[in-house]
Formats: C-alpha cells, sequence, structure tokens
C-alpha cells in the first residue's frame, strides 16, 4: 500500500533576523522544497522571542502529520522556544548557526532545557553570532546532537553558503526515517488486523 501524504513529513523552514534573502542557503532549500512552508514574521528586524515563537506555531495551524523543521540564527532561539512551550508537531529539528541568546539578553528567558523533538545543532568555529563552545553548552541543555563545520563564519551567504547540502541531506534522512517506521507501523497494524 502506498505512504500517504501524510506519511510525509512537512518541511518548515524558519530563518533568522532580517529573513534569508535570495542568495541564502534556506531559499535555496526552499526552491529544492516548493512545498515546504516558510515562517514570515511581521518585522523581521525586531528579535522578539515569544513573538518570533507564536509566528512559527501559527504558520503550523491546520498542518496535518508530522513536520520537520530547518531553523536559522535567532529563528533557531524561537523554534527551541516553541519546542520549550510543547510544540508536538515538529518531530525532528536542524538548527544552524543558532545567535547566542546572551546577545539579546535572552538568556534567562530562552528554554534551557531538552526540546521535545530530536535536534541537531550546526555550530562553527568562527561564528560571530555564538561561539563554538556557547553552542556545544546551548547542545547540551536542549540535548541535540552536534556537528561543527569548523571555519564556517555564521553559515549564511556572506559565508559563502549559498547551497548547503548538508541541510538538504538531513531533510532527505529525516523523511526516509520517518517513512521507514510509518512502513513498519503500517505493517504491524495489517498483520494485527490479519490476525483478529
Amino acid at each position: 500500500m502506498p505512504l500517504s501524504e501524510a506519511a510525509v513529513p512537512r518541511l518548515l523552514i524558519v530563518p533568522g533576523l532580517h529573513d534569508s534573502g535570495p542568495a541564502h542557503w534556506q531559499t535555496w532549500l526552499h526552491a529544492l522544497h516548493p512545498d515546504a512552508l516558510r515562517v514570515r514574521q511581521d518585522d523581521w528586524s525586531v528579535p522578539e522571542l515569544e513573538r518570533w515563537a507564536d509566528r512559527i506555531g501559527e504558520t503550523l495551524e491546520g498542518v496535518r502529520g508530522p513536520v520537520i523543521a530547518v531553523a536559522h540564527s535567532f529563528g533557531c532561539l524561537a523554534l527551541a522556544q516553541l519546542l520549550g512551550w510543547g510544540e508536538s508537531r515538529i518531530a525532528a529539528a536542524l538548527l544552524v548557526a543558532p545567535a547566542d541568546p546572551q546577545r539579546f539578553g535572552l538568556q534567562q528567558r530562552l528554554h534551557a532545557a531538552p526540546l521535545g523533538a530530536r535536534t541537531t545543532l550546526i555550530a562553527s568555529d568562527t561564528d560571530p553570532w555564538m561561539s563554538a563552545d556557547e553552542a556545544q553548552r546551548w547542545a547540551r541543555r536542549w540535548g541535540s546532537h552536534v556537528h561543527n563545520l569548523g571555519d564556517a563564519g555564521h553559515i549564511n551567504a556572506e559565508s559563502g553558503f549559498g547551497p548547503l547540502p548538508l541541510a538538504a541531506q538531513w531533510v532527505r534522512r529525516q523523511r526516509q526515517q520517518h517513512s521507514r517506521v510509518h512502513r513498519a507501523e503500517h505493517a504491524s497494524l495489517a498483520e494485527w488486523s490479519f490476525a483478529i
């Protein structure tokens, strides 16, 4: 039996401050997945944690089935906050170059415990927005797997990341894993139904 569309996780793109322009890897990723949802903030220049987190939740309204999210910079903080509030539609998240909460006076307000989804944090040794050591600390708080790209700046267009194959690979892997689990659950249900 073919997998239903609801079995394939929907991709959610969560940009950071000033949105992700045409040369940014998030825009490249969106072009690869035209059906992806993309968060649109009212004011991209004002980093308000709770308002940004609320907007992510609003973007998910009406979405059926699981979601996988790919966030960048301040968008990572807003997504972490939403997950900390108990958002359950997001099955997995890729947090690329999170901004340092301390730069925004958010270190006491930002959710600092394991998130309710599988998360991978992509860091850089030369990120001007968050040191690699601080990224490791937040990853431990959130229960995230960490991958350090080395000398990669803020992992944005200015750092030379138009395409980011790592993000595309992560999306493909998450969808494949979800499909395998869905098929296994569907097969088990079919066997159980046949048995009764």
